[in-house]
């Protein structure tokens, strides 16, 4: 049995854990979940260098509906967290069979709900470029990808679903291990996708390459085919290889049971409302943005990118206090609950901070690696160095939205992340890009992360969010 697996029934047995075994776990489960993410973006960045060598049209054509797919991708998220967090919570409280009967639920109504979004998703996207006030110059490209991006929506979901609750149930390493596999496909597709045929020199040797020559419609077709074939490993690892989640050790008989239905709409409902309402100030944003011409849209994209190298780590451990804090709640453990989620939280807190002075030191050679234009490389030059300095409060909005969503309380985190994007970063963002163009967008977003990561902290040190726990 890993250490790991001992540690994590310690919670549910309701054994002492020292200090060192609690940071122990957090490492031991964060570690795995944070190579993944950085390992993800790393790919997503030569991913997207693939496509800045195009020139700036396509890398404007994908930046434009990015916004647009990150929100579709979230309520997936939201869909499967629903699930998830009573997973983690039956499992804290030993009782495995209803954890798989949830899971079972979640397989189900999840699969229902990634139709219907798949088909919204492709009713939207021929004129949701125009919505988005993009120029007819990529207008039809930004169509094809998203309309492709719309078809692998329900692998989306099964990606997400099986990896949340192998994860919630302790096991990091194989979701982890698929997600950097998925990235090494998603490089390797858009290889062959987005070229034509052409002969490269490998070690003083010419060798012609199949390509298919699809530019913009083959980083989209890299992208599905990615979650398509990683989604079935982790669907089987879920359903047939879970120590605790594995569907043949269920003695009894499935039965269908809406409380565990409304369960997941309780706690999956404020995290969709407030996916669509953040993706829909992100969308806001790229209008913003837009009107400052295609260098700023592609500048603005590929900044993204390159940031999510510095708060990917924030995300894996977050990933980590969803488990521990959700397990612990289920085990009825208040101290386990306080004390692991204020070592996730300042943990989070100093990994990000040291990622932000290495993305102000490499914002030249970051940006310098996506795009071959000068005017692109300057502009996200500048705006990566802005951003910098926001990344520790970044951090602990990251970390204390997952301890509360471990903690199933998903509507005050939603409330201050939904205020703080609307009121403030848009706000300004308003204000300022008329006459600071993209620099002042990103000023404006590096206040709000500060004072979101701010309000966050309040809410953690309160503890108002452990009320249903009694204390031990």
């Amino acid at each position: 049995m890993a250490v790991s697996d001992t540690l994590l029934a310690k919670i549910r047995g309701g054994e002492q854990i020292t200090t060192a075994e609690k940071l122990n776990l957090i490492v031991q489960l964060s570690i795995p979940s944070m190579l993944a993410q950085v390992t993800t973006v790393l790919m997503f960045y030569i991913d997207a260098s693939m496509v800045g060598s195009l020139g700036a049209n396509p890398s404007a054509a994908i930046g434009l509906v990015e916004p647009v797919t990150w929100l579709f991708a979230s309520l997936s998220s939201a869909c499967s967290m629903g699930f998830s967090v009573q997973v983690a919570h039956f499992i804290g409280a030993n009782d495995f069979e209803k954890a798989r009967a949830v899971m079972r639920h979640g397989y189900i109504f999840g699969l229902a709900i990634s139709f219907a979004l798949m088909i919204l998703a492709a009713a939207v996207a021929f004129p949701l470029p125009g919505w988005l006030k993009g120029g007819t110059d990529i207008q039809h490209d930004a169509s094809l990808y998203f309309l492709i991006f719309s078809f692998a929506i329900p692998f989306v979901l099964l990606e997400q679903l099986s990896a949340s609750m192998l994860k919630v149930s302790g096991d990091v390493r194989r979701p982890s291990f698929i997600a950097v596999l998925m990235c090494v496909l998603d490089v390797t597709f858009n290889f062959f996708f987005i070229f034509p045929t052409r002969t490269i020199e490998v070690f003083g040797i010419q060798i012609e390459v199949f390509g298919l020559n699809l530019g913009v419609k083959g980083a989209a077709l890299g992208t599905a085919s990615s979650f398509a074939v990683g989604a079935l490993p982790l669907i089987y690892f879920a359903i047939f290889r879970s120590k605790i989640l594995a569907w043949k050790l269920d003695k009894e008989r499935f039965v269908w049971m809406w409380s565990y239905i409304r369960n997941a709409v309780k706690i999956g409902a404020p995290m969709a409302v407030q996916q669509m309402l953040m993706n829909g100030a992100q969308v806001v944003s790229t209008m913003i943005v837009a009107p400052l011409g295609n260098i700023s849209i592609a500048a603005h994209s590929f900044a993204i990118t390159a940031e999510s190298l510095c708060y990917m780590p924030g995300y894996g451990i977050g990933e980590a206090a969803t488990t521990l804090v959700g397990q612990s709640m289920g085990a009825q453990r208040r101290e386990l609950c306080y004390s692991f989620s204020h070592m996730t939280v300042f943990i989070g807190m100093g990994v990000m901070a040291l990622m932000g002075v290495v993305m102000y030191a490499f914002a030249p050679e970051m940006i310098g690696r996506l795009s071959p234009v000068e005017e692109i490389r300057e502009l996200g030059t500048a705006i990566l160095r802005i951003e910098a300095f926001a990344e520790p409060f970044f951090a602990a909005s990251i970390v204390i939205y997952c301890v509360f969503v471990g903690a199933g309380n998903t509507i005050r985190p939603s409330i201050i992340n939904l205020g703080s994007m609307w009121l403030v970063r848009l706000t300004l963002a308003a204000i300022l890009a008329p006459t600071y163009g993209l620099r002042g967008v990103w000023f404006a977003m590096a206040i709000e992360l500060t004072f979101r990561g701010i309000l966050f902290l309040i809410s953690l040190f309160r503890g108002s969010w452990m009320k249903n726990l009694q204390k031990e």
